[in-house]
């Protein structure tokens, strides 16, 4: 009986022991398998949350971008930073090449947008300026759009405009100034059909700073402001009002931004408030051929300068229209005046005492280094 007791307490042991034991194995399974799983869940979590934080990573650096924009200005998503610029009749070996390579390289460098690129061109010169953005896009690995415009075609287009310009603000036929060219800033906003704003620029200028930071100037347009241009830095207005300064000894017109005048504007760089120029009545009839004729006459005003003299015209008739930028924005380096009548106040009209953001070499002066 006793043996019999004693084999039943050791059968009943070695179940407990052998249930304990497949209690343990089966737990270590279920173990291993929820570790399993938790390790293929928490690696397709990673998997799927690394697009969302790479997306919010983006957002974060377009967010700094944006904010470092905003701090000084606010651009709308569907502005584009349009600029323009003239480049036509320029042999390969010419310095208008190395101008215009040299303009390009210091817009495009700096930029921290997307610049579109909107060159006038002709056949021959078209084929250099595709050369020299070709070599810019190597030089400064960075994006930006061209597009390409035919003088010839543009200035049919805009015919009315031109022979309404040319009797008062050409030198002699021929001569540099007198072509058609130097007046088509005055119907760009037909041309530039889908822009809102653009700015213009003489391939003759340099650019020291992020472009980005001139559009923002646009900000400060009025609802009638149509231009944005920089006064002139010569005496050459005052030469060309002479006989209307004599008649009105009061006048500020002629006068340098010092003295509290109007020296006139300098279209060596041009802003373009596109949508309110098409709707400005106004500017379409200052475009009419009486309107430029009455007001050459009412000033006695008699200029060789294309469309820069117009742009004084409207700015000394309608100031509003125009916006008037800082010299540091359109720094020229001419001195041609200064021997040429004018030494004793030159220096008046020439002083830019701002951090320079754009040098304009015009009347082919050179530009500093």
């Amino acid at each position: 009986m006793r043996f019999t007791h004693k084999i039943l307490i050791n059968i009943v042991v070695i179940v407990v022991i052998l249930i304990v034991f497949y209690a343990y194995q089966i737990n270590e399974r279920q173990t291993a398998a929820s570790l399993t799983g938790n390790s293929v869940s928490e690696k397709q979590i990673i998997i799927n949350e690394l697009p969302n934080k790479l997306h919010a990573n983006k957002q974060i650096e377009s967010s700094v971008q944006w904010v470092s924009h905003k701090t000084t200005h606010s651009i709308r998503k569907q502005d584009e930073y349009n600029v323009w610029c003239i480049f036509t009749k320029v042999a390969n070996n010419s310095p208008m090449k190395r101008k215009f390579e040299r303009f390009a390289v210091s817009l495009i460098s700096q930029s921290t947008v997307v610049i579109k690129l909107h060159l006038i061109v002709d056949d021959s010169s078209k084929t250099l300026a595709h050369e020299v953005l070709r070599s810019v896009k190597k030089l400064t690995n960075k994006t930006f759009e061209e597009f390409y415009y035919n003088v010839n075609n543009l200035a049919e287009k805009l015919q009315d405009i031109i022979s309404s310009m040319q009797p008062h603000f050409s030198s002699q036929p021929g001569s540099y100034y007198s072509d058609a060219l130097f007046f088509l800033s005055l119907g760009l906003h037909r041309i530039a059909k889908g822009q809102t704003r653009a700015i213009m620029f003489d391939a003759d200028t340099r650019i020291l700073t992020d472009i980005a930071l001139l559009f923002q100037e646009f900000e400060k347009f009025g609802s009638s402001t149509l231009f944005g241009l920089a006064p002139e830095l010569s005496p050459v207005y005052r030469h060309i009002l002479y006989t209307y300064r004599s008649k009105y000894k009061n006048t500020t017109f002629g006068d340098p931004v010092d003295k509290g005048g109007f020296p006139g504007v300098n279209s060596g760089v041009i802003m373009f408030q596109f949508d309110n120029i098409r709707k400005s009545e106004q500017y379409s009839d200052l475009l009419r051929p009486e309107s430029v004729r009455n007001l050459s006459s009412k000033y006695d005003f008699k200029g060789h300068l294309g469309d820069q003299d117009f742009y004084t015209l409207i700015g000394m008739e309608h100031p509003l229209m125009i916006h008037l930028l800082g010299c540091e924005w359109n720094r020229q380096l001419c001195t041609w005046w200064k021997n040429h009548g004018y030494q004793d106040i030159f220096d008046d009209f020439f002083r830019c005492e701002k951090q320079i953001k754009i040098f304009h070499g015009n009347c082919n002066t050179a530009i500093p280094n």
